[in-house]
């Protein structure tokens, strides 16, 4: 067996050479009731895919719906085996690939954002330090002590990111993230 044929894992390890896999953001509008979210995780673990990201909110009371925000990797194919999958779940009403919409709307991605609370801890010079650059990536102080802060940040995924890696060696504590809430541009909906 050759090297690229080696097993990763996933049930779907043999492809062509030529593929190459690529990151998708799925939008799935399911029931709001219990087991939807398992069902449609369960559809992922047990076919070897992996989720990047995961968000999940009622987003339509009266209907009882819910909305699953799905970013994933893989190539084409598999890509499309995805969806089609997702599709055939009786609780799923619609997926739809917000990466490729995007794409046909003439735009690189849909509207990806993120929501990351972060603790760190400081004191004198780098406190300072630390609420000076806070403030230059737009981040919100949301508790403080005289040890720490808590802050909030709201962006794209690099964003958070590269505020995660410089504020690290100031004394960060912890990191809390959502996940991606994602949308296309354009007046359709999902």
């Amino acid at each position: 067996m050759t090297a690229h044929l080696q097993p990763t894992g996933s049930a779907y390890f043999i492809s062509p050479e030529t593929a190459t896999t690529e990151s998708h953001t799925l939008s799935v509008l399911v029931d709001n009731e219990p087991g939807v979210l398992a069902r449609v995780i369960g559809l992922f673990s047990g076919r070897g895919y992996n989720i990047e990201s995961l968000t999940v909110s009622e987003t339509e009371h009266q209907a009882h719906l819910s909305r699953i925000t799905v970013v994933t990797r893989g190539t084409p194919a598999v890509l499309e085996q995805i969806k089609a999958q997702l599709e055939r779940i009786v609780p799923v009403h619609r997926v739809v690939d917000l990466t490729v919409r995007a794409r046909d709307l003439g735009q690189e991605r849909p509207i990806e954002r993120e929501v990351a609370l972060l603790k760190v801890a400081g004191s004198g010079e780098t406190r300072a330090e630390t609420l000076r650059l806070a403030d230059a990536f737009h981040a919100k102080v949301v508790d403080a002590t005289i040890e720490h802060f808590i802050f909030e940040i709201t962006g794209k995924s690099s964003k958070i990111d590269q505020f995660i890696a410089i504020i690290k060696p100031l004394g960060l504590i912890e990191v809390c993230r959502t996940g991606i809430a994602a949308m296309n541009r354009g007046p359709q909906g999902m």
